[in-house]
């Protein structure tokens, strides 16, 4: 049941439809909550769900055919946390809440899903995994791909600010 609770998410994995975008959703303010122990705390979270959701996963997918179902969506916290690590390090570093980087927000959960939907590349070679590994993995990966374009996004909207 513990496992359960988990890899659903407290159950935010049965809501209908698309139930991977609903569990992208609710980890932004998880993240929010997780941030405000600031950059170390939401990293080391952050890594914490990998082995826990992979755990999960496995319990939760014992003895079924789909290795992947619907309603396991602790892969997309993972990766959804993965694609905003760039942000609590920001906003620590620049003294900010974690908040005032909205536009980020915004892009990490964009481009999170776009590459968690669309699996380019290693996306899809770890999606292709048969296995609680793939599952967490290829959402990892997609986290990971987010997680740059935000770091380009805001060098770009950084630098467009400085050339005014």
């Amino acid at each position: 049941m513990i496992a359960r609770v988990v890899a659903t998410v407290g159950f935010v994995g049965l809501l209908r439809p698309a139930p991977g975008t609903w569990g992208s959703l609710v980890a932004l303010p998880l993240a929010w909550l997780a941030m405000q122990g600031g950059p170390i705390l939401f990293t080391a979270l952050t890594a914490l769900i990998l082995p826990v959701g992979w755990w999960a996963t496995t319990v939760t997918t014992r003895g079924q055919a789909d290795h992947d179902p619907g309603e396991v969506v602790i892969d997309e916290v993972l990766g959804q946390w993965i694609a905003l690590l760039p942000l609590a390090w920001g906003a620590s570093n620049a003294g900010v809440g974690v908040e005032r980087l909205w536009p980020g927000w915004i892009a990490a959960f964009v481009l999170f899903r776009l590459f968690d939907i669309w699996k380019p590349g290693p996306v899809g070679w770890m999606d292709r995994r048969s296995d609680a590994g793939g599952v967490m993995l290829d959402d990892a990966v997609a986290g990971l791909m987010a997680a740059v374009c935000v770091v380009v996004l805001a060098g770009l909207a950084h630098a467009g600010m400085a050339l005014r």
